[in-house]
């Protein structure tokens, strides 16, 4: 998720973990320990454009990771802290605070190497967005209560609060996964792919992504907390096959690799853009939940495989594109 919801979370499990006169200290600490599993943002390279998203999410994010994590922080901060805190409790808070970076990124559809080096699975489980106000709000407000009243009792109720929006979330993704389920059959398919996963911001609104005999097709379902589901239609596109597609690259060559990589980082749901038959992209995003309109994509060549691809941001935030957004969200019956 964002730094701040990260470090939220990272404080307030600190905070919980701390006595009374040790809370406000336990708050940066944990803060600080809470973001630093993101520090892997800056493994980057002008040479190989997908580093970044490769790491991002990698080793510092892993379960196994923690203990050594924690460690980093709390010598990096052993400096500041040695005359007001013991290293045993300083240590206690920095794990407090980044023992569930990683879990909380699992929770988002990104992708995160959790039991990493076990495994090499990015885990999502696609039940809250990357950034969700609601989630972040609850820790923010305990967070602040628990910090001045110098009391951990708020910092409990943060937790408890911020697991139960989590069980909702769950309990709303299973609702739009039956649904979607319920819509593929009547269309006549099988899904041999199913993903669901909330739009940003919200638990409201979902995108669903499935496979059929070759294809990937999108829709936009909302899902109120109290009201049925509703489906916005969307669009299909042929899942990008290599050997079909760019069989003339070697399997040995850098672009080939790279679209391994990039096909790893995406779950396999990638296709060719259309209207740009050089660029890969990932259908997993989109800047709206029934469209193919991409967030991101590789640029290839295929007259250069052993050149690196090129990561490419497509984001559109126009004034149209956020109000048919707010119009999916509040779940207008009459959205083009």
């Amino acid at each position: 998720m964002d730094l701040l919801t990260q470090g939220l979370l990272g404080a307030t499990m600190a905070q919980a973990g701390a006595q009374q006169r040790e809370t406000r200290i336990a708050t940066g600490i944990g803060f600080a320990a809470g973001i630093a599993a993101d520090a892997d943002i800056l493994i980057q390279s002008e040479q190989d454009p997908l580093l970044n998203i490769e790491f991002h999410r990698h080793f510092s994010h892993s379960l196994f990771f923690v203990p050594l994590g924690a460690l980093i922080v709390a010598l990096i901060l052993w400096f500041f802290f040695r005359k007001r805190l013991s290293f045993a409790r300083l240590y206690l808070f920095a794990f407090l605070g980044y023992c569930l970076s990683g879990v909380l990124d699992a929770f988002t559809s990104y992708g995160t190497h959790l039991l990493w080096p076990l495994s090499n699975e990015r885990v999502a489980w696609s039940i809250i967005s990357v950034i969700d106000p609601i989630f972040t709000v609850i820790l923010l407000v305990t967070a602040i209560i628990a910090f001045k009243k110098n009391n951990r009792l708020a910092a409990y109720l943060g937790l408890f609060l911020a697991a139960t929006y989590l069980t909702l979330g769950w309990i709303q993704s299973q609702r739009v996964e039956a649904f979607a389920k319920a819509t593929i059959a009547e269309r006549g398919q099988t899904a041999e792919i199913l993903l669901v996963k909330p739009t940003l911001g919200n638990i409201l609104l979902w995108r669903s992504i499935y496979r059929y005999q070759g294809s990937l097709y999108v829709d936009a379902i909302r899902v109120g907390l109290i009201t049925g589901a509703q489906l916005y239609p969307g669009e299909s596109i042929a899942q990008f096959d290599r050997a079909r597609d760019l069989s003339a690259v070697p399997d040995s060559s850098i672009l080939a690799k790279d679209i391994e990589r990039f096909s790893h980082f995406s779950s396999g749901l990638i296709a060719i853009r259309p209207e740009q038959p050089n660029v890969l992209i990932d259908v997993r995003y989109s800047n709206l939940p029934n469209t193919l309109a991409p967030l991101w994509g590789i640029e290839i060549d295929p007259e250069q495989p052993d050149q690196h691809a090129k990561y490419n941001l497509y984001r559109d935030s126009s004034k149209q594109t956020r109000e048919k957004f707010i119009a999916l969200l509040l779940g207008h019956n009459d959205v083009n």
